[in-house]
């Protein structure tokens, strides 16, 4: 059978790989040697033309079946990453069969949590990694989406401002149904306690985390954050007529979680005196939309809402309260972001993303002011956190986007 490439966006360069190997034998000239998270399959990262894909061997309907399932969460919206190709009919130089392969897009300035913590990630961070794969379950959830493979090991995390926000990676063992029944969201949640508890005993072995790190608080953690979470996403509210604000209220709420409402179900009780609420239809993103209409950017959404409180106080010391919100952010892009953005040394693109170095800028001013005794102005903030701090990272990106 000769080979054959199933792909979206084809780039006839992926023929030149070396399919006729076995995954594992990929040269050093192909294989890129970045962070990769454990899998029960071969996977390699490789570059091929400037761009940088995960290749994982697999059988070829499994390939396939999650190829179609990765693009179908695309089309959703949803956090994954992007199915690129299915080859299949691989054989070697004897003739002999090779697995099938899957190949994705490799999620720019992404890690895998082992990684991580390699990189000196504090074990008190921990609960920002829960945090995030909380909202992406809650999110594949919402979509109907059962997993089935719940783990820290089937996430890429992101940085996003003070957290992080998780991006799927294997969907090889997932469903996605019209809705999620109850008893499916709970089989996930529990396959994710067993999951990640071990995964945590494996770090602590490894000396990652504390020997007395709280392992059982940090998956307890897991399972109450989803519940509350899902409950102020799905749950009805029911109150008296007069009190219609409780609308705006549960909107307010949800906007904070970082959640637009697309759709709500509001329906009277017969005698009119009460009224229920549901929302029916949200979706995460709510300051990164905010953002990207008022400025272009697109970011993650944390990033964003911090990037908006910025907007907000530029202005208010700049007294543009007077001015439409679309002056300032205007006004702000082009005098304060864009030239700190503009000031990053050579190299500093493959460390982080221009929207969470200016969240440290940020923070990393705050702190120089509580020492200083005084407010430090952003450009000297932006001057010592390039040197003494963004100088010392290690890169987060293989490629990176163009310097501006």
């Amino acid at each position: 059978m000769a080979l054959r490439m199933l792909a979206s966006r084809p780039d006839p360069a992926l023929y030149t790989l070396p399919w006729a190997l076995p995954l594992e034998e990929w040269p050093d000239d192909v294989v890129v040697p970045l962070a990769r998270g454990l899998s029960r399959h071969v996977v390699r990262i490789v570059r091929v033309r400037g761009n940088i894909y995960a290749v994982k061997e697999t059988q070829a309907d499994i390939a396939r079946r999650e190829y179609n399932m990765l693009r179908e969460l695309q089309r959703l919206g949803l956090p994954t990453v992007v199915a690129k190709s299915v080859v299949t009919g691989r054989k070697d130089r004897d003739g002999n069969d090779l697995n099938a392969a899957l190949m994705t897009d490799h999620l720019t300035y992404s890690l895998p949590y082992r990684a991580l913590f390699e990189r000196g990630l504090a074990a008190d961070r921990l609960p920002s990694l829960i945090d995030a794969l909380v909202v992406l379950l809650v999110r594949l959830h919402l979509a109907g989406f059962y997993w089935g493979d719940v783990s820290l090991s089937n996430v890429l995390f992101v940085r996003d401002a003070a957290g992080f926000a998780a991006y799927l990676v294997d969907a090889e063992t997932g469903e996605l149904k019209a809705e999620l029944s109850d008893r499916l969201r709970e089989y996930d949640l529990e396959v994710a306690y067993q999951n990640i508890y071990g995964e945590l005993l494996d770090l602590q072995a490894s000396e990652s985390l504390p020997e007395a790190f709280p392992i059982d608080a940090i998956v307890e953690r897991l399972q109450d954050r989803y519940k509350a979470l899902w409950r102020e996403l799905t749950e009805e509210q029911v109150f008296s007529a007069e009190e219609m604000w409780h609308i705006e209220q549960r909107i307010e709420r949800l906007h904070d979680l970082g959640f637009d409402v697309e759709e709500l179900d509001i329906t009277t009780s017969e005698d009119g005196d009460t009224v229920a609420l549901r929302p029916r239809v949200v979706e995460l993103g709510h300051h990164r939309r905010e953002l990207r209409t008022l400025t272009g950017l697109d970011v993650q959404d944390a990033q964003a809402r911090r990037i908006l409180n910025d907007i907000s106080a530029y202005r208010a010391t700049r007294e543009l309260g007077d001015q439409p919100i679309e002056v300032a952010a205007s006004r702000w892009l082009r005098e304060i972001y864009e030239p700190i953005v503009a000031m990053r040394p050579p190299g500093a693109a493959a460390k982080l993303t221009p929207a969470q170095m200016f969240h440290e800028i940020l923070e990393h001013r705050w702190v120089l002011s509580q020492f200083a005794g005084e407010w430090v102005k952003l450009i000297n903030a932006a001057e010592s956190y390039y040197e003494d701090v963004i100088a010392h990272r290690p890169d987060e990106a293989v490629t990176p986007p163009p310097e501006d």
